[in-house]
């Protein structure tokens, strides 16, 4: 194509670029159901991964000679591809550098009945109740998605699932396994105790050590907010708080502490 192609999207205040970088917003995300995929890696997942949820495909010149098989994958799935100057795929993007394509979605999630359905009779998940940065919650559903979990829940208290930050923090993992978003963190805690899944809480002060906890059946490691952890009544709804040993450093972070916990109950499933 060349820039006097009729159909090359040139215009990055068209009505168009206007509505797919709306989507940037979570009230424009909530109204239409959609988000944005950014990049090729992520773009790549969510065609390999839940392609019935993909739209439409904007993308560059450049971006469409170096990535063939994002291209056959969208021609072969029926999913629409535009083509785009460099300006219009930044008025689209969140990113100030975009990565050469943007795809549009319908959003992802399960209901939490579904979700805990995964687990089965031993897989376990990870329940984040009040996680409001984008980058821990992304590179949480990240390590669960590397280690085995088979679900994640994200409490209504918690970051929009579909932020853009959070949606590439999770480098395409989110498409990999079921996400339930929406629910109160206490009504994650019942449904999980109801289905007999074991609540442990990833805590510093635990009184069991990671070590020592049973992680032989269905469980959730139940995590907390960035700065102030697991409110008393999410600790008191648990069955185990568990503490991972340190041997200098004060804390881990979030994201860490998360990564730690469920690398141990994926390596107990491997062994």
């Amino acid at each position: 194509m060349t820039a006097a192609d009729p159909s090359l999207l040139s215009n990055p205040r068209s009505d168009r670029v206007r509505q797919v970088a709306a989507l940037g917003r979570r009230a424009a995300r909530e109204k239409q159901g959609r988000f944005l995929v950014e990049g090729p890696q992520s773009v790549r997942e969510l065609l390999s991964h839940a392609v019935t949820a993909a739209e439409v495909l904007y993308l560059t010149r450049a971006a469409a000679d170096r990535h063939n098989a994002v291209l056959d994958a969208a021609a072969h799935a029926g999913v629409v591809v535009h083509e785009c100057t460099e300006q219009v795929l930044t008025a689209m993007a969140d990113t100030e550098h975009p990565q050469g394509m943007v795809a549009v979605a319908r959003q992802v999630d399960v209901p939490l009945e579904q979700a805990l359905d995964a687990l089965g009779q031993s897989g376990f998940a990870v329940v984040l109740t009040h996680v409001r940065d984008p980058g821990n919650a992304g590179t949480v559903i990240r390590g669960a998605d590397a280690f085995g979990a088979s679900a994640v829940l994200l409490s209504d208290a918690s970051v929009d699932l579909y932020n853009p930050k959070v949606v590439r923090a999770t480098a395409g993992s989110l498409f990999h396994l079921p996400i339930c978003v929406g629910t109160p963190a206490a009504q994650l805690l019942a449904a999980c105790s109801a289905r007999g899944i074991r609540l442990l809480a990833a805590d510093g002060d635990g009184t069991t050590l990671l070590p020592e906890a049973d992680l032989s059946g269905p469980h959730a490691w139940v995590m907390g907010n960035e700065a102030w952890g697991l409110q008393p009544e999410i600790l008191a709804g648990c069955d185990e708080v568990v503490a991972i040993p340190i041997e200098r450093a004060e804390s881990l972070n979030l994201a860490m502490a998360a990564t730690v916990c469920l690398h141990e109950s994926g390596r107990l499933r491997q062994a």
